[in-house]
């Protein structure tokens, strides 16, 4: 399951830094708008607002806002790299970043979904939830067995 996690979490950071190439015009248009549509679908609610009213802001704004836009979706795409690539790895760290990750933009979650409730932001509301709850217990689990670190399953031969 971890595997799935990270899965999820590179594959955001990869649309991120296609947003941000999109944002600082190294990219074509055409490849940074397709990527902004699957991170609409897969980042949560209040992360997609939060991106549409920096770009909003932005496109009336100066050429270096949207600069400071695209660098801001490397640095979000930066955590979420750290966050896959540490789950991959079976590290105990990244549980705790994916969880605090999570858990801090649980309120603002909330609040947009009261504000303007969607299909979509139930959705990565409930996702984010099961990805916390199972992270929790996971943690608990290997507070409670007195293990070290988990060791990566074999390889399949």
């Amino acid at each position: 399951m971890l595997q799935v996690i990270a899965v999820f979490k590179i594959f955001k950071s990869v649309l991120l830094v296609a947003v941000g190439l999109g944002a600082l015009k190294i990219i074509q248009p055409g490849v940074a708008n397709r990527a902004g549509m699957w991170l609409d679908v897969v980042l949560s609610g209040v992360a997609r607002d939060q991106m549409q009213n920096l770009l909003a802001r932005a496109i009336r704004t100066a050429p270096t806002k949207i600069a400071a836009m695209g660098v801001g979706a490397f640095i979000y795409a930066a955590l979420f790299a750290v966050e896959g690539v540490g789950l991959w790895l079976h590290r105990r760290w990244a549980e705790y970043l994916t969880i605090g990750a999570a858990v801090s933009f649980l309120p603002f979650e909330v609040f947009e979904l009261v504000k303007k409730p969607t299909g979509t932001k139930v959705s990565a509301l409930i996702l984010n939830l099961a990805i916390v709850g199972y992270l929790l217990i996971r943690l608990r689990r290997h507070r409670h067995d007195g293990r070290g670190r988990e060791q990566c399953p074999p390889a399949a031969s």
